[in-house]
């Protein structure tokens, strides 16, 4: 039977990771905010121009700053040796990576979701669908962290792979930044919500057995 004792332990041990010296929440913290602020510099502060454009900016911004941090989520374990405690163990390797790519989103992803509604305001959205604007940027944003875990796994042996890692993710972020920006402005009824859903839900079937595959990969 599979312990669960390795992958909580590899959960708290992200948790800390993540939250060292508060860069796993400022940095994309700063990154949404400075997009979100720049943004009327470049294009004007026009209301109806940003009403139209503030739903793909902000998606855009909620999908680069992912990668943030994504770069450190398994260099460390390959490093100081607990990927390969880890490949030893009877606990699943898989569900071991998603458990810390789950911590790193809720230091780095979690947040951002919780302020998105505060960011559209400033771009001239609604604040009355506050539930369709932060049901979407969760789904989204933990897809964006799912596949971003599946490239910092394959990236783990490359040193500073911050650009490789946007370079294997971005492609499989398009069909959540598509679908995502169709469910704000349509809401929850409109199939575009219906997608990003699937969206989701395929990267939580698939991306825990291409994680656990690359970091065998790293450890042999």
């Amino acid at each position: 039977m599979t312990s669960s004792s390795p992958i909580l332990s590899a959960f708290k041990q992200a948790l800390s990771e993540a939250w060292a010296g508060g860069a796993g929440l400022m940095l994309p913290l700063g990154f949404f905010a400075g997009t979100t602020a720049l943004v009327p510099f470049s294009v004007g502060s026009e209301a109806e121009l940003l009403s139209r454009i503030g739903p793909g900016v902000l998606w855009l911004a909620l999908a680069l700053a992912s990668f943030v941090t994504l770069e450190r989520v398994f260099q460390a374990d390959l490093e100081d040796g607990a990927l390969d405690i880890w490949v030893q163990e009877d606990a699943s390797i898989s569900m071991i990576a998603v458990a810390k790519t789950l911590a790193h989103w809720l230091i780095s992803g979690f947040p951002l979701v919780l302020l998105a509604p505060v960011f559209a305001f400033i771009l001239q959205g609604s604040m009355q669908d506050l539930l369709t604007t932060m049901l979407a940027y969760g789904l989204g944003g933990l897809t964006f962290f799912l596949w971003g875990g599946v490239a910092a796994a394959l990236s783990a042996s490359v040193a500073r792979a911050g650009l490789l890692i946007a370079l294997i993710a971005l492609p499989f972020y398009v069909p959540a930044l598509i679908f995502g920006v169709q469910t704000v402005n349509d809401g929850l009824e409109g199939a575009s919500f219906l997608f990003l859903s699937a969206s989701a839900l395929f990267a939580l079937g698939v991306t825990p057995a291409a994680m656990g595959a690359a970091l065998r990969l790293a450890a042999d």
